[in-house]
Order: C-alpha cells, then structure tokens, then sequence
C-alpha cells in the first residue's frame, strides 16, 4: 500500500482525518443498541455452557435448539409488529394448535395436504380478521378480544379431537419434507424463518405502509389526524399475527407428523417475553425484528441449559416468568426516560 493510500484510509469523509471522538460515539451508539447487549448475553451463556455440559455445543443441540426458536420465531415476527402498532395477542399458542387440528382433520378427510394448510392458515387468517374486526370496529380492547379468543381457539381443539393427538402417520414425505427435511446441512424450517424475518425486516425499515406501523403505535390520534388510517393499520397486524400463527402451525405439524390439541400452551409467554426482550414496546410505537430474533435465541438457549443441567420443568417456568417480568420492568422504565 502507498503512503498516499494510508493516508487515504485514515481520512473520515471528505479526505478530513476521521475524528477519534467520532470512533467513539459510534462505539458509544453501538454499545447502547440493545440488540448489542443481547449478543453479548447470549455470547456469555455460550461460554458459561460450554464448560457447564459437555453437550451445549454439540450438533444435535445445537439443530434442535435452531430448529425450536426458528418455528416459534415466526410467531414472534407476527407479535412484535403487532405490539409496534400497539396491540397484543394472547391466542398465538391455540391458534398455532388450531391451524394443526384444521389442517390434520381436513387431511385425515382426505384433502390432500398442501390444500388443507392453505385452507388452514386461510382460517387462521379469517380468525386474525375477527380480532381485527372486534378491536376497530366494535371498540374492545387487544386483550380482552385475544384472551376471548385463546379460549375459544383451544375449546375447538379439544372438540375437534376430543382431547387426543390425531396422528398423521401418512403424511407424503414431500410436506414432511417442510418440517424434517435439510437443503445441505441446513434444515428446510431455518431457511422458511430466514426468510420470514428478512421479508419482515425490510417491509419494516423499506416500506411506507410499515411504517405507518410505527407511527400508529407510537401516537395513533396525531397519526390518524396526519392522514393514517391507524384501524387498518392494527386490523391488518392483527389479521398478520395470526396468519403468521398458521404458518408455525403447519410447520410443527410437518415437523412432528400429528396434531397436537394441547400444543403451544404457554407459548404466549415465550413470544411476548421475546419480543419485549428484543425492544418491542408494550406501550407500542418502538420495536425491531432483530432485537425479537435476539430475543427468541436467548429464551432458547436458557431453555437449552436448564434442562442440560436437570433443572426441574417447575423452576424453568419461574426463570422464564421471571426473565418476562425484568423485560417489562425494563421496558416500562425506558418508556418514563423517553416521556
């Protein structure tokens, strides 16, 4: 390299020598992004495991754990947008088991299998829609409209199946294949999630009507006296999330080859924990894809460890509960800051 070319690579913009007070504001904003302190926390638990049982870093562990957090961060995708626009969804566990039910009765009927996901994620979607519907129409609150509909989700799944799994032992190897199969040394399900978050992550920095999300979430009275239409904007995260619901659905039913009416019971904790983790604000308005992932894979890898250390399935509850309850507190002070 010539000495003007060193020169050259000292110099900030405009050929001007770059300032060492601007390295360290950058060095500063980077290390106050809480995507930052994630990776460090999960980079952490990484090491600490990896002395703590011989097991953490092996390949099975290591498969298992992506292909758990890349499923259920489908669902956290839909979640996290709805809780930017200031809503909140406590059916995405019986919807994912609604979706399986649906699609494993049709299929059972003899529908054949890609025909009835899509028919089952189409009731997903139309259950999102009546969510919608009741929240910005009708005036009900996110909460009370999701919690109503949680129960009825999981009630049509224990009718539907009478309380027992419905096994689905001739599923064609071709759908099978969405749920256990690999492209290389990369499972199908990793490359579905992969392609979720980077679709959701650009409409969400890239495109006017997602940002609109934020703006309605943030204030949606000045939003709506801009020119928003903030009930569209929420009756359509709305309808999303639970879309998004069916999608994990038929994944797991792929992956597991039956359909579980008693699947995804609690999972409402583990999304809303790794959501607000990841920076999405129950107060709504702030969030980002990125952060929700970071979220997702740290709940994992806690999850991971507990049970490689035998840590008994009653304490990993509290841990979660209580990793749920320090995301909101956290939260709820860097709300009053910005106030």
């Amino acid at each position: 390299m010539t000495q003007d070319a060193k020169t050259a690579a000292l110099d900030g913009p405009g050929g001007q020598p770059a300032s060492p007070d601007s390295f360290a504001s950058a060095a500063l904003r980077l290390f106050r992004m809480r995507e930052t302190g994630l990776v460090l926390i999960i980079l952490a638990l990484f090491i600490i495991m990896s002395f703590a049982s011989p097991y953490f870093l092996t390949w099975v562990n290591m498969r298992a754990m992506a292909m758990a957090f890349a499923v259920e961060g489908i669902v956290v995708v839909g979640m996290t947008i709805l809780l930017i626009s200031g809503g909140i969804d406590l059916s995405v566990g019986s919807v994912t088991a609604l979706a399986m039910v649906i699609a494993g009765l049709l299929f059972l009927a003899g529908v054949d299998p890609w025909t009835a996901s899509a028919l089952s994620i189409l009731a997903c979607t139309m259950i999102g829609a009546i969510m919608g519907f009741f929240v910005t129409t009708v005036g009900l609150h996110h909460f009370i409209v999701s919690l109503a509909v949680m129960v009825i989700a999981r009630g049509a799944c224990l009718l539907g199946t009478g309380g027992r799994p419905i096994g689905l032992y001739t599923l064609p190897p071709e759908f099978k294949f969405i749920g256990q199969g690999s492209i290389g040394v990369i499972p199908v399900v990793i490359l579905i999630f992969i392609a979720v978050v980077i679709a959701s992550d650009f409409m969400l920095r890239r495109t006017t009507f997602f940002r609109k999300v934020f703006y309605t979430g943030s204030n949606d009275k000045a939003a709506a006296y801009s020119g928003i239409r903030t009930k569209r904007v929420v009756f359509f995260t709305t309808t999303l999330c639970s879309a998004l619901c069916g999608v994990a659905g038929i994944i797991y039913m792929a992956r597991f080859g039956s359909a579980q009416p008693t699947f995804g019971i609690g999972m409402e904790l583990n999304v809303i924990a790794a959501a607000v983790i990841g920076g999405a604000s129950l107060s709504g308005g702030s969030g980002t894809i990125l952060g929700a992932i970071l979220g997702v894979i740290l709940l994992s890898v806690v999850s991971s460890s507990l049970a490689l250390l035998d840590v008994s399935v009653y304490w990993q509850d509290i841990i979660r509960g209580s990793i749920l309850l320090a995301a909101v507190t956290i939260d709820h002070y860097l709300n009053k800051r910005r106030r």
